[in-house]
């Protein structure tokens, strides 16, 4: 079984100019990045993205949640994924994509607080 990925270095890049601007560790952004791609759109169809980013471990990406996780990923593919498919297949899918989503939705929010107000519905932009 594997228990670390590597994510695409765009979403390295993504996760360093967040965390530099907000203090946040790349063990939150992470799933912020899963959350943002499992709320904007189903399933993955490219699984294309480089492995030039960061190193994480399962652990750290989804800790004792892991079995939550899981469950929505599989929700979002509409089946049950083997062991290898779930990690680090289509987590690491979810994380690249939903990177793109997070710095969109941070870059929009334009401060630490509005991204969070924002991410919590009380934003009048989400």
């Amino acid at each position: 079984m594997i228990y670390k990925l590597k994510t695409s270095k765009k979403t390295a890049e993504i996760f360093d100019e967040i965390g530099r601007s907000t203090s946040f560790k790349p063990y939150t952004l992470v799933k912020h990045a899963i959350a943002w791609s499992l709320r904007e759109g189903g399933g993955i169809t490219q699984f294309g993205t480089d492995n030039d980013g960061l190193e994480l471990n399962r652990q750290t990406i989804t800790a004792e949640y892991d079995d939550y996780f899981r469950v929505l990923v599989e929700q979002a593919e509409g089946r049950k994924l083997t062991n290898d498919e779930y990690f680090p297949k289509y987590v690491k899918a979810h994380i690249d994509r939903g990177a793109v989503y997070l710095a969109s939705r941070y870059k929009h929010a334009g401060s630490v607080e509005k991204y969070v107000l924002e991410t919590l519905g009380v934003g009048d932009t989400v």
